[in-house]
């Protein structure tokens, strides 16, 4: 052999061996591989973004460009396809491959079409399902039907007339109303959450039949019609044949037997939160464990078979998703998340407990926070809706409670002020996007949530004596006959300008934009005529120990700073005003900072700007935030008479999500004179600044 030749073999073996290496590494490396044990239960979490960026739209291609709008329901093939169900403007079926691709499987505009991809039309898909051959089951919400998909993408209906109903029967002429949730058990039987009819149904061989549930929400277990349930949601089946639900409007899970029993999960244990808030989605892993996800408050929750309870995510408000409405496994015992609200597909993924901290820093959740405003046109949400009107409180302003506590909570949206009994009026066309849409009834928190809107203090649907605005307010009546309910069926459209409501003794809208743990200042929306010319007033400017207790001590009219005594607090008591209002109205503030100077009045090393510690752009995801803005003193309670005080604490940090209590301590400045000074601004960008002098010793 010439040697030519030979050294073209050896380049050739080589390269070969090192193809195959590749070949293998490269395997090793993007094949999923099933975990070899099922992780504890009770773990902490992390989230892991999937795919969508965090802005909604309809956008195809790869998990980093695509975008999602109101994805809710989600399963998972076994060959690790994920599929998604969108309502809001997109009414379709997406599809997520497991090479990272978004692509769309079935659907386009609104409607109630039968036929393959694009030709097929659904109203607002909520929950999804799928069977051993690969065909995917879809509760069609607005059409109060049932859809099929097969494995090539066409587009059947399995039950239901399109119009909202109830009857059981031949399974295209049964009725439905509002269903939501879609679940199929080994036999090929599929379950669903009927919510506004509060049943649930099973179709099988062509008939749809009611296993529990008798049409009027309540609470009550036992079999059959006798039980009870509200506005159920999510249904999943676990291995041996019990149905689970999510029942939103009773915070409940409930469990029912093949024969048609329902009773009540009990959670307990160690974590007395981890009972269920307004539950939306459910799913059930290899071990039989529960997952439930929460409409209102964006956590998931763990359940043992035997009912002991677990906030697996959302405890650290960090971790909070912002409308976990569908929740699926895939075969590598991973549980995924149509996260609705924040129009992102997420993971969750238990951790070690070492490991926990780091996880929850590089988490990715919530919608964008630049995302796009809803397209308002500066409309007021009372008549004129092109006119002035009184502004009468702001985004992060410290509230109080009904207990006396001055620092329950920070005000998470934005007031007119306005006669009781005025009619509420829509500032957007949006869509209901939540199956528990009204709620509070009768009380004076009672609200209207749309899409990025939601609407507070109102009689929801009807006027100051009760009457229905219109026929899509569904008054439900009471054992006694009287009006318990409103009800607003998921997928209704609303339009700018049309009623929604009534003031009531609160005399005021409370206009939240964005959902729970992701309000963002609606002030940004930017209503027409509404203007803010005046500068804030500071009205103080002080040096507080971490008790609270003021540094009173002067010398030439500084305040003395001990160099060793500890960490201080900066507080600035400071209130805005606007254009119109009345001069007794005060209003919170947007930005604030400070800044050290010296006695020339010199920016100090790393002051050359001021510090602005405090920005109330969006609300703070942490309950906590109330206490890290504000010192004690401020604010009034909610039913108190006392002299609004807003009094800020510059020396924390609570501006983009982030929560950093931290004392500011002299210990490293020199002795001599100094001087402090408060920068703060308004949503218009109007400022004002004031100045402390200081003497370090």
């Amino acid at each position: 052999m010439r040697p030519g030749f030979r050294w073209a073999l050896w380049i050739v073996a080589t390269l070969t061996l090192a193809a195959l290496a590749a070949s293998f590494w490269w395997d090793w490396r993007t094949v999923e591989r099933p975990p070899l044990a099922p992780p504890p239960a009770g773990l902490p979490a992390r989230i892991e973004q999937v795919a969508g960026d965090g802005h909604r739209g309809v956008r195809d291609g790869t998990r980093d460009v695509a975008r999602f709008d109101d994805p809710f329901g989600i399963v998972v093939a076994a060959d690790g396809t994920a599929f998604v169900a969108e309502g809001a403007a997109s009414n379709r079926i997406r599809r997520l491959h497991p090479d990272g691709r978004v692509d769309t499987l079935a659907g386009s505009l609104e409607g109630f079409v039968d036929g393959t991809g694009g030709d097929a039309r659904f109203h607002t898909p909520s929950g999804l399902a799928i069977d051993t051959a690969g065909t995917l089951y879809v509760a069609d919400t607005g059409n109060h039907a049932i859809r099929a998909i097969d494995v090539d993408g066409r587009v059947t209906t399995l039950a239901g007339t399109g119009a909202a109903g109830f009857a059981d029967g031949p399974a295209l002429q049964a009725r439905f109303h509002a269903p939501t949730g879609v679940a199929v058990d080994a036999a090929g039987r599929v379950y669903v959450a009927d919510g506004f009819n509060d049943r649930i149904r099973v179709i099988e061989g062509g008939t749809v039949r009611t296993l529990a549930g008798d049409g009027r929400p309540g609470f009550e277990d036992g079999p059959g019609a006798s039980a009870r349930f509200d506005t159920p949601s999510g249904v999943a089946v676990d291995a041996d044949g019990i149905v689970w639900i999510a029942d939103t409007g009773n915070n409940a899970v409930r469990s029912i037997t093949a024969d048609g029993v329902t009773t009540t999960l009990v959670p307990y244990g160690d974590q007395p939160d981890a009972a269920p808030s307004m539950p939306v989605s459910i799913a059930i892993d290899a071990q039989q464990r529960l997952y439930v996800g929460e409409l209102s408050r964006g956590r998931v929750l763990q359940f043992d078979p035997d009912g002991r309870a677990y906030v697996l995510t959302g405890r650290d408000m960090a971790q909070r998703l912002a409308r976990p409405a569908g929740l699926a496994f895939d075969a590598h015992g991973r549980l995924w998340v149509a996260d609705a609200a924040a129009h992102r597909v997420q993971r969750i993924v238990q951790v070690r407990p070492d490991r926990a901290k780091q996880n929850l820093d590089n988490a990715v959740v919530g919608p964008a926070p630049d995302a796009a405003y809803p397209d308002t046109r500066g409309r007021w949400p009372l008549a004129p809706q092109d006119g002035w009107h009184e502004v009468v409180g702001t985004l992060g302003e410290v509230r109080g409670n009904f207990r006396g506590e001055s620092r329950s909570h920070l005000h998470a949206g934005f007031d007119v002020r306005g006669d009781v009994g005025s009619t509420v009026l829509a500032i957007a066309d949006e869509k209901i996007a939540s199956p528990y849409a009204a709620a509070g009834f009768g009380d004076q928190a009672e609200n209207l949530s749309i899409d990025s809107l939601a609407y507070m203090h109102m009689r929801v649907g009807r006027m100051p004596r009760g009457e229905a605005l219109d026929p899509r307010f569904q008054q439900v009546p009471g054992d006694d006959g009287r009006t318990m309910r409103i009800r607003i069926p998921r997928g209704t459209h609303i339009r700018a300008s049309e009623a929604i409501g009534t003031i009531n003794a609160q005399a005021h809208v409370h206009l939240i934009l964005g959902p729970s743990g992701y309000q963002r200042n609606a002030v940004g929306l930017g209503f027409r005529n509404f203007t803010d010319t005046v500068a804030p007033r500071i009205d103080d400017v002080m040096l507080m120990d971490a008790l609270d207790v003021p540094l009173t001590a002067r010398e030439d009219g500084r305040v003395v700073v001990a160099r060793e005594g500890g960490g201080l607090q900066i507080v600035v008591e400071a209130w805005d005003q606007v254009d119109g209002n009345l001069p007794r109205r005060r209003l919170g503030l947007h930005t604030l900072g400070w800044q050290l100077l010296d006695a020339r009045g010199t920016p100090m090393l790393g002051f050359e700007t001021p510090r602005f510690t405090i920005d109330f752009d969006r609300m703070p995801p942490h309950r906590e935030a109330v206490r890290v803005a504000y010192v004690g003193d401020s604010g009034i309670t909610v039913h108190g008479a006392a002299r609004t005080r807003f009094r800020y604490a510059v020396n924390n940090t609570v501006r983009d999500g982030r929560l950093e209590p931290a004392l500011w301590d002299p210990k490293d400045l020199a002795p001599g004179d100094y001087v402090l000074r408060a920068v703060v601004r308004d949503a218009s960008g109007n400022s004002a600044a004031r100045e402390l002098p200081l003497q370090v010793r």
